[in-house]
C-alpha cells in the first residue's frame, strides 16, 4: 500500500517517465524478458534495461526480481504493470480520438458484422457512405458468434453488428431475424411427402457455419450423424443450393432464393423457425468519428425502410427490456 502511494504521489509532483519506457516495461513482462522485449521492440538489450531501471529509480521501487533467467514482477510490479497498461490503452484511445477530430471523416472505418446480417443490405449502406464520402476506405469483418466480441473487446473496430452486447458496451437493437430450415427442392427430406420432425432432420447432412472466435465454444443447434462445417455463410447457402444437406439460414439473408426457388422451406411439423436479435453496437461512443456515426445511421434508416418487419420487432424487444 506504501507503494502505491507513493507511485501517485510521483504522478501528482509531475515527475517525468515517458509512454515509450512505460511500454518498455509492458513488453518485459509480455514478452518474458528483457531479451525477448528488446527483439520485439527493435532496441538494444541496455537500451530496454535502462527503461526499466530508470523507472525504478525514480519512483524507488523494485518492479522487477532475477529468478534463473527469468525477470519476476514483484507485487510492487504487477500494479505498476496493471496502471501502466491502462495508461497507454487510454493514450491510444486519446491518440485515435485526436486523429479522427482533426481529419473531419475518418480516413478508414472498421465494421464487424455477423454473417446472418443481409449482406445485399450491408453493401448498400456501405455504398451510399461512399457516396457521401468516396475517400473513406471500408474494411468489413465477417463474423460469426464469438469473432464479432472479439473484434469489440480487443479494439479492432468502430462498429458492430452483434448478435449480443459484451460487457462494457451500449447496443441498440437493429433487427429480429426470422430463421427457417431450408434445402433444395430435390433434396431428400423435400420428397417424403408430409410434415418433418427434428429425427427425419437427423438423418440428413446438417449444414453450419463455423463461429469465428478463437474460443469457439458455442453449441450447434442440433446433433446429427453428418455435419459439413464451413466458415463462410454463402459456402453454406451455396452447399445448400446443391443439394448437399439443410440449414437453418435468416430469411432475409436467402430471400432471392426462395424467391426463385433454389431454396425451400422444410415443412416441419412442429414449426422450425428460430430467432435472432441483432445490435448495433459503437465500440467507443465518446471518440466515434462522424463517419463512423453516418454509418450507424445509414444501417438503422436501410433497416427501418428494407426491413420494417424485422425493425418493429427488434423495436418491441426493446420495449420489453428491464429498465435499472
Amino acid at each position: 500500500m506504501a507503494h502505491t502511494y507513493k507511485f501517485i504521489r510521483y504522478i501528482m509532483e509531475n515527475q517525468y517517465i515517458s509512454l515509450d519506457q512505460w511500454r518498455t516495461l509492458i513488453s518485459v513482462v509480455d514478452n518474458g524478458g528483457y531479451a525477448q522485449a528488446a527483439e520485439s521492440l527493435h532496441k538494444s538489450q541496455s537500451s530496454v534495461t535502462y527503461a526499466v531501471q530508470k523507472i525504478e529509480s525514480l519512483l524507488g521501487v523494485k518492479a522487477f526480481e532475477i529468478q534463473g533467467r527469468k525477470a519476476i514482477l514483484t507485487p510492487t510490479g504487477q500494479f505498476l504493470y496493471r496502471r501502466a497498461r491502462a495508461l497507454l490503452d487510454e493514450s491510444s484511445a486519446l491518440e485515435r480520438a485526436a486523429r479522427r477530430l482533426s481529419a473531419g471523416w475518418e480516413a478508414e472505418i472498421r465494421i464487424a458484422a455477423e454473417v446472418i446480417f443481409p449482406s445485399w443490405l450491408l453493401l448498400a449502406c456501405l455504398d451510399r457512405l461512399g457516396k457521401e464520402s468516396p475517400h473513406t476506405r471500408i474494411e468489413v469483418i465477417e463474423s460469426v458468434l464469438g469473432g464479432t466480441t472479439e473484434a469489440l473487446m480487443q479494439g479492432l473496430v468502430e462498429l458492430a453488428i452483434a448478435g449480443t452486447v459484451p460487457p462494457g458496451f451500449l447496443g441498440i437493437p437493429l433487427m429480429r431475424l426470422r430463421f427457417i430450415p431450408v434445402a433444395s427442392p430435390q433434396h431428400p427430406l423435400h420428397q417424403l411427402g408430409r410434415e418433418l420432425t427434428l429425427e427425419d432432420l437427423r438423418q440428413h447432412r446438417h449444414l453450419v457455419v463455423r463461429e469465428s472466435g478463437s474460443k469457439r465454444n458455442t453449441r450447434t443447434s442440433m446433433d446429427t450423424t453428418q455435419r459439413w462445417t464451413v466458415s463462410q455463410g454463402a459456402t453454406s447457402i451455396e452447399a445448400a443450393r446443391a443439394g448437399y444437406g439443410f440449414a437453418w439460414f435468416p430469411e432475409e439473408k436467402i430471400r432471392d432464393d426462395l424467391r426463385d426457388g433454389s431454396l425451400k422451406p422444410l415443412p416441419m411439423r412442429d414449426g422450425g423457425e428460430r430467432f435472432a436479435q441483432l445490435y448495433l453496437i459503437l465500440a467507443d461512443p465518446d471518440s466515434a468519428g462522424p463517419g463512423t456515426r453516418r454509418l450507424a445511421d445509414i444501417i438503422r434508416e436501410a433497416v427501418s425502410a428494407e426491413c420494417p418487419r424485422c425493425e418493429q420487432d427488434a423495436s418491441a424487444e426493446t420495449k420489453k427490456m428491464p429498465v435499472n
